[in-house]
C-alpha cells in the first residue's frame, strides 16, 4: 500500500492565545483560528484530497468544519490522533505543562498518558490505514502529538528529537506511506 499523507494542524485556538495547553479539553477556535482555517481550505480544496482523517477534539473538528464546508470530501474521526493527554495539567499555563515536557517522555503525566504512549496511538492509527486508501492523498488534522506520531513512523525521526525541536508551525507537512 503506498498513500500520501498530508498533515496540518488544528487552527488557532482561544487556549494558545492566552497559553493554555489544551491537551484533551475539546478547546475552540479564536476568531483569527477561525480565518485560518478557511485559509486551510482555500488552500488544500485543490489540492487532491480524497479524504479527511481528523482528530475527534473540538478544536480540530472546527477547523475541517470550516476549512472544507460545502465539500463532499469525506471526514473520519479518529480518537488516536489526539494531542497528548496532560492529565491533571490539561487546561494548565503551557509554559510549565511544555517546561516539564521531557520528563514525560516515557513517565505518564498524572492521570495522563506519556508522550510515547501518545506516539504509539498516532503510529497505530499509520498502521491500520486499509487497503481502501492505496494510491490515494489523505489529510490529517490533529496536534504536536499527531506530527510527532507520523514524523517517527514515517519520517523516520526518534522522538527524543523531536522533543528537541520548536514545535515550527508551517503550511502543512507531506509523508509517503509504504507498506
Amino acid at each position: 500500500m503506498t498513500a500520501e499523507i498530508v498533515f496540518e494542524t488544528h487552527s488557532l485556538t482561544e487556549d494558545n492565545e492566552v497559553g493554555r495547553a489544551t491537551g484533551w479539553l475539546p478547546g475552540r477556535l479564536s476568531a483569527e483560528g477561525r480565518r485560518f482555517a478557511v485559509e486551510l481550505g482555500q488552500r488544500r480544496r485543490q489540492d487532491g484530497i480524497d479524504a479527511i482523517f481528523c482528530s475527534d477534539l473540538a478544536r480540530a473538528r472546527e477547523t475541517v468544519a470550516l476549512a472544507f464546508e460545502g465539500t463532499s470530501v469525506p471526514v473520519l474521526l479518529d480518537w488516536r490522533l489526539r494531542e497528548c493527554d496532560y492529565g491533571d495539567q490539561n487546561g494548565g499555563p503551557a509554559g510549565e505543562v511544555h517546561a516539564g515536557r521531557s520528563e514525560h517522555l516515557d513517565v505518564p503525566y498524572p492521570n495522563g498518558e506519556s508522550w510515547r504512549q501518545a506516539v504509539e496511538r498516532v503510529i497505530g492509527f499509520v498502521d491500520s490505514l486499509p487497503s481502501r486508501w492505496d494510491g490515494k492523498r489523505i489529510l490529517v488534522v490533529g496536534h504536536v502529538a499527531t506530527r510527532w506520531g507520523l514524523e517517527c513512523r514515517l519520517g523516520g525521526r526518534s522522538l527524543e528529537e523531536l522533543m528537541g525541536e520548536d514545535f515550527g508551525w508551517r503550511e502543512g507537512w507531506e509523508f509517503r506511506l509504504e507498506r
